[in-house]
């Protein structure tokens, strides 16, 4: 078995003649210490941090960043000059409520992560291949752009697909460009292959800006010919933090630019293999790195090395941390097992939720209401079923979630 490529990449990256795992964490240190060090000089977010520490493990002992300091701090926590930023995000993620983040990337943290993007996408992407991306296009520097970009670098052909067409708009450009691999979210990925009645040419993905439960991955290996290549990523992490290898067992970090944690709801650390808080440290960012950020992800840390040979972490994400029932991850985990629906949607109100869906012909309400009742008996439940039509578009326009306490 081939050994992921995202230790080749930080080979390269690096200017390491190999990699170990006591070479790797020497590695961390030293950008730990020189980020503290950075702090310090220029008086930033973290200026009250010690400014250098001895060991990895004395990062436990640092406080936390929340994610209100990303709204309320922002010029805090920024490392460099204005004229040194080359990309803002700002905005709240789909959703979520409460003060919008703004996050900044200088030019080599964008092209860091469309290197990490390309060893990834090797993974399940050949030259000569058609990827279609089906995420957003939003303009220069993009995720679209940055991931079409690694597809290029690779020798392979993007199809521009972004998100937010029709499933008959989607058909067309399958039939068209014939891409073997998909890069984008899962739910979206099996509703269109359910409308299309099959995956074409698709036989790979690449799943990623969602979770994925394990109902929905089922089907989906069910009908593609290669189990799936989940990728990790946020907006903390330039938006590329892990991805998975031919191995298919958890996702290899991007160790050279975060240490990763896990941590228990009194913020103790946890060891490998138990599931708690993703805590990341962003060592390898310009614009704005972050120490001991808590992402509210739900993870682990997987026990051992990987089957690919690779010493680098792994880790398996489970979706929003201490999640409210009732719960997407189950609901879609159960209901996307009933091969007629195409997609759904979901909107809570006091006791009573509603589940709006898209099936192939528009019939199976019984069907679905039973596998609610059945999962959550203390709610009311209605559902309001349409055709899926080649007019049709995916009911979420980014990450799914359960829209509450509607007025």
């Amino acid at each position: 078995m081939r050994r992921t490529a995202l230790e080749k990449w930080i080979c390269e990256t690096e200017a390491l003649p190999c990699l170990t795992r006591e070479g790797l964490e020497a590695l961390q240190l030293k950008r730990l210490n020189a980020l503290l060090q950075r702090e310090r000089q220029r008086g930033g977010y973290y200026k009250d941090l010690p400014a250098e520490l001895d060991s990895l493990k004395e990062l436990e002992s640092l406080p936390f960043t929340l994610p209100e300091a990303l709204a309320e701090n922002a010029a805090g926590l920024l490392l460099v000059s204005q004229a040194g930023v080359e990309r803002v995000i700002s905005g709240a993620t789909s959703g979520t409520t409460g003060p919008e983040k703004r996050i900044f990337y200088t030019a080599r943290d964008l092209e860091n992560t469309v290197d990490f993007f390309s060893a990834g996408i090797s993974e399940m992407a050949s030259r000569g291949e058609g990827v279609m991306i089906a995420l957003p296009f939003s303009g220069p520097d993009g995720l679209g752009e940055l991931i079409a970009r690694a597809v290029e670098t690779l020798g392979a052909r993007p199809v521009k697909a972004g998100f937010g067409k029709s499933y008959g708009e989607l058909e067309q450009i399958i039939k068209e460009e014939r891409p073997a691999a998909y890069i984008g979210m899962p739910a979206p990925l099996l509703s269109l292959i359910r409308y299309c009645g099959g995956p074409m040419s698709l036989e790979r993905a690449l799943t990623s800006a969602d979770a994925c439960p394990e109902g929905l991955r089922r089907e989906l290996e069910s009908s593609l010919k290669e189990p799936l290549f989940p990728h990790y990523g946020s907006r903390e992490t330039a938006l590329g933090g892990a991805v998975t290898c031919a191995a298919h067992e958890g996702m290899h970090l991007r160790e050279n630019h975060i240490i990763a944690e896990i941590v228990d709801k009194r913020g103790e650390a946890l060891p490998p293999g138990a599931e708690g808080e993703l805590v990341i440290t962003t060592i390898g960012l310009e614009a704005m790195p972050l120490i001991r950020y808590k992402t509210g992800d739900r993870a682990r840390i997987l026990q051992g090395y990987c089957p690919c040979g690779g010493i680098t972490k792994r880790i398996e994400v489970f979706g929003r941390e201490f999640s409210e029932e009732p719960d997407i991850k189950e609901l879609d985990g159960a209901l996307f097992r009933l091969p007629f629906l195409t997609d759904c949607a979901y909107m809570l109100k006091g006791g009573r939720l509603k589940v709006r869906a898209l099936t192939i012909d528009g019939e199976g309400e019984g069907e679905m209401l039973a596998i609610i009742k059945n999962l959550y008996p203390e709610f009311e439940a209605e559902a309001e079923l349409m055709k899926c039509t080649g007019e049709s578009t995916p009911l979420y326009m980014g990450k799914r979630y359960i829209e509450r306490n509607l007025i």
